[in-house]
């Protein structure tokens, strides 16, 4: 018999939070990158241009509206794909297969995703809302704020613009952050040359962001052109087509951003989700 602990239910959240705290600069500079509607700028230009015209906390604009994502949508699909995986793991001494996991992180992540839409929606606004020109801004004070004002002024099918896209989007990460770290950790545990350790654990967030970044980017360029849009879009197909008129590549613009952003939230969500479960988990006796 041995003794481990596993993850509260919350923790996902939490651990997402933490790392959006970190890397929340990075994705308003993708989020900036992915509206262009012509290349203008690149990375260290957006961010020049954003600090220079806004101040240095206009990087941290929309930081609520990424928390409260966070804790809709990351804790939404943790809490779904790390419970069933750990209740199947205590009736099975064997590993999940892969492909269990592949099922079980779509099946999170597209729940995530739709749960975190309202917020997700109000982030981009936040984000993108210091390039519109003083009479177009929408100036959400705060996510709960951003909200309101949508289901006021917009109703309620308004919060879930985008919810398509979000979900098919949160499938598809969550397959490549969740089920790729489950599997990268359990092949380089198998190897036998390194412990369930904190080095193990960025290796294999490492994969798992690269993953991730590879898998979304085009569903991420979609969502985040329909939820900054302010109507040119009828609905996912005619975004689709107008994206694609500008070239394949349009699908992978802001790619380095992006996965110079996910890349290090996979890995800092992990990290701390790990020392989260180590000091603070749930023992069990298997």
């Amino acid at each position: 018999m041995s003794e481990k602990r596993v993850s509260r239910w919350y923790f996902g959240g939490l651990a997402s939070c933490g790392a959006a705290c970190c890397t929340h600069p990075l994705d308003l500079l993708k989020v900036h990158l992915q509206t262009q509607q012509e290349v203008k700028k690149r990375m260290m230009g957006m961010a020049v241009h954003v600090v220079r015209s806004n101040g240095l906390l206009a990087l941290y604009n929309g930081l609520s509206a990424s928390l409260c994502r966070q804790m809709s949508y990351s804790l939404t699909r943790f809490a779904i794909y790390e419970t069933v995986r750990d209740l199947m793991g205590s009736t099975s001494k064997a590993p999940m297969p892969f492909y269990q996991k592949v099922l079980l992180g779509a099946f999170g992540g597209c729940t995530g995703g739709f749960v975190g839409t309202p917020a997700d929606m109000v982030n981009v606004r936040m984000q993108n809302d210091m390039k519109l020109p003083p009479e177009l801004r929408r100036n959400y004070k705060h996510a709960f704020d951003g909200l309101f004002r949508v289901f006021r002024e917009e109703g309620v099918r308004r919060l879930f613009s985008g919810a398509t896209m979000a979900s098919s989007r949160g499938a598809v990460v969550t397959v490549g952050q969740l089920a790729g770290y489950d599997q990268a950790k359990q092949l380089v545990l198998g190897t036998g040359i390194m412990g369930d350790n904190i080095l193990t654990h960025f290796l294999s967030s490492l994969i798992a962001g690269g993953c991730a970044t590879f898998l979304c980017q085009p569903l991420d360029v979609l969502k985040t052109r329909l939820m900054s849009s302010k109507g040119e879009y009828t609905g996912v197909t005619h975004c689709l087509r107008e994206t694609a008129k500008l070239g394949p590549l349009a699908f992978y613009k802001g790619l380095i951003p992006a996965g110079i952003r996910l890349v290090p939230h996979t890995v800092l969500t992990f990290i701390f989700l790990e020392q989260l479960k180590k000091y603070f988990g749930i023992h069990v006796i298997s």
